[in-house]
């Protein structure tokens, strides 16, 4: 985050955007053990206050949305795309 931080600081004289994504649990191959049971699932949304996991595509929206004139005055921060886990660990009662 401090080199995104840096960087944005250094271009953004420059008209250079400087950001950065950070994605929470995503459905993907390197954290299959996490998701591919019903117990495991069950245990990772207890942190998830938006329910469900995140899929790629969340964290590529994320990004084009990044990329385009939409967010053309966002420069020097970080996008958490992760259902609101950052917010509070143990989010669910049961947690």
């Amino acid at each position: 985050m401090l080199l995104m931080k840096s960087l944005a600081q250094e271009v953004a004289p420059s008209g250079i955007r400087v950001n950065s994504i950070a994605p929470g649990a995503v459905r993907t191959s390197i954290n299959r053990s996490v998701w591919e049971t019903p117990d495991s699932l069950e245990k990772l949304l207890r942190l998830v206050p938006y329910g469900r996991i995140g899929e790629p595509e969340d964290v590529a929206r994320a990004a084009v949305w990044l990329a385009s004139d939409e967010a053309d005055y966002i420069c020097g921060t970080t996008i958490f795309v992760d259902g609101g886990m950052t917010l509070y660990p143990g989010f669910t009662e049961n947690g």
